[in-house]
């Protein structure tokens, strides 16, 4: 018995005992009623996702950045809409309402377009162009040109036209009536035109003078269409 309880026995006793007391008191004690081990590892990513949300490492910032190319547009329309306006408030006021229903409308890009079309349809209409006309003239304006025409064949007379140039336009009136953008535009042409009969004799204008015309048009467009395009809806000839 003495030999069994020996000093190095009586160390390795002790050592194993204070071993177990260490990990006592590190894993604790069962007392049955421990949560199942996939019951712990879903608490500790709940308190992991709730600490995240409470206080984020890196917090986004609230504020947007503004876009510089919608910067520089909207400052760049405001430049034209001074500028073609002339100084006339209620003319500022209807273009600044196209531009606001109408995102692609640009004033100078706009009387661009419009003397092209002006170009396009005086020239058909000396023609008797019937397709270009429909396509650019509203149904009503149309069929205006189109008697016109009709009435000039009657008579066996045709129309000799050369397009000189447009040394004068300007928007007079612009705005928005139940989403119908509208601009209206005046023009002074220097065109030639000399009107012949069945046998070529001249009956009205000059075939070797340049002459000025004044016109004042109306465009518009349904802002709400997906058809871009502006289509002549009101015609006037100035003195």
């Amino acid at each position: 018995m003495t030999d069994f309880l020996d000093l190095p026995t009586l160390i390795i006793i002790g050592v194993a005992i204070v071993v177990l007391l260490r990990l006592r008191s590190v894993l604790g004690t069962r007392t049955g009623h421990e949560r199942p081990p996939e019951e712990r590892i879903q608490a500790r990513e709940e308190t992991r996702n709730n600490n995240d949300t409470v206080i984020p490492l890196r917090p986004r910032t609230a504020a947007v950045e503004e876009d510089p190319d919608a910067e520089r547009r909207a400052r760049k329309i405001e430049a034209e809409i001074e500028q073609f306006s002339r100084g006339d408030e209620k003319l500022a006021e209807g273009l600044k309402s196209i531009t606001e229903h109408d995102a692609s409308f640009m004033p100078k890009s706009f009387l661009e377009g419009a003397k092209s079309a002006y170009e396009m349809i005086v020239t058909a209409f000396a023609a008797g162009d019937h397709r270009t006309l429909k396509s650019l003239l509203e149904k009503d304006v149309y069929d205006d040109f189109e008697a016109a025409i009709s009435a000039r064949e009657a008579k066996g007379h045709t129309v000799d036209f050369t397009f000189v140039g447009l040394p004068s336009i300007g928007i007079s009136d612009a705005g928005v009536d139940k989403k119908v953008a509208q601009v209206t535009i005046q023009f002074k042409a220097e065109v030639v035109s000399a009107t012949r009969d069945a046998d070529g004799e001249l009956v009205e204008g000059n075939a070797d003078q340049v002459i000025t015309i004044a016109d004042e048009w109306s465009f518009a467009r349904n802002t709400r269409s997906r058809d871009p395009n502006w289509k002549l809806v009101a015609t006037d000839q100035l003195d």
